[in-house]
């Protein structure tokens, strides 16, 4: 098993996103402008670094955000184990009073452990858990010593938690940004974090749409 540093990036930003839509698993929506201004310049800042491989979901937002390290020529797989969860009859539609009361109850029963919790025809939290084990375990396996990983927000927050064998009722300790930037060095079959959602490769510039969340 061997050690590895894996750098793992939450995608840029949509027009849902900017919008307050709920994506999901289920909507396959493209970078805005703005998301793939915060693409490049995170390829800008980390292009130098000798990545073996990049692993992003099978969602296209993904995909756009490392299209600039596919253009340079690093190899790519697909891992739909890190889609975004699924937010069932909630996904495509802007957030109502009615849908974030459901949303607070289902995030709530999941801080008070109960993972079965799941908005209506959504995915649960033990769902969510059960697709990112196979794909951590995945990891541990691997022999490249870096690679980078293109994943969603909620993902990225279970993700957290299954790497350091955390309850997902830690979920919300986990914060994101588009384009924010998680590094785990893996030792045995533990991970370390040693950055947490950092956009320090987004430059607040005059005249531009976003900003560094930093």
């Amino acid at each position: 098993m061997a050690d590895k540093t894996i750098y793992i990036l939450r995608h840029g930003q949509t027009d849902y996103n900017l919008q307050g839509i709920v994506q999901g698993g289920g909507v396959d929506t493209s970078l805005n402008a703005t998301g793939r201004s915060q693409a490049l310049a995170f390829y800008n800042k980390y292009q130098h670094l000798p990545f073996a491989k990049v692993l992003t979901s099978s969602l296209k937002r993904t995909h756009e955000t490392i299209d600039p390290f596919l253009l340079k020529g690093l190899q790519w797989e697909q891992h739909p184990e890190i889609n975004e969860m699924g937010w069932g009859d909630h996904e495509g539609k802007a957030a109502t009073e009615q849908s974030k009361k459901e949303y607070d109850s289902v995030t709530g029963a999941w801080q008070r452990g109960d993972y079965h919790a799941a908005m209506p025809n959504g995915e649960s939290a033990l769902e969510l858990q059960q697709r990112l084990e196979v794909f951590v375990a995945h990891l541990q396996q691997r022999t490249e010593e870096l690679l980078l990983v293109c994943s969603h927000g909620r993902a990225m927050r279970g993700l957290m938690c299954v790497l350091k064998e955390e309850p997902l009722a830690n979920m919300n300790n986990y914060s994101h940004s588009n384009t924010g930037l998680w590094v785990a060095k893996q030792q045995g079959r533990r991970f370390e974090l040693t950055l947490e959602n950092d956009t320090s490769h987004l430059l607040v510039k005059e005249g531009e749409q976003w900003r560094s969340k930093r």
